[in-house]
């Protein structure tokens, strides 16, 4: 999947502002499940194919605020 086939949800308002695509971030996907980009995790050893991220809490609380949950 592309990353122009994702709603970005997260990075446009707020601090910190982030005008590139390096930051921590929230996309939705067209079949409304979720992408997440952050900081790679070490808590634990998730299963084969399976990957961790870590995002900051502003992040979340952005995402769930713009899709107004």
């Amino acid at each position: 999947m592309a990353r122009a086939e994702l709603n970005r949800l997260t990075g446009n308002v707020g601090e910190p502002i982030c005008d590139d695509d390096d930051c921590p971030n929230v996309y939705r996907t067209r079949s409304g499940s979720f992408v997440i980009q952050g900081d790679v995790s070490h808590a634990f050893t998730p299963r084969d194919g399976e990957g961790l991220v870590e995002i900051p809490e502003h992040v979340l609380r952005e995402a769930v605020r713009v899709l107004g949950w």
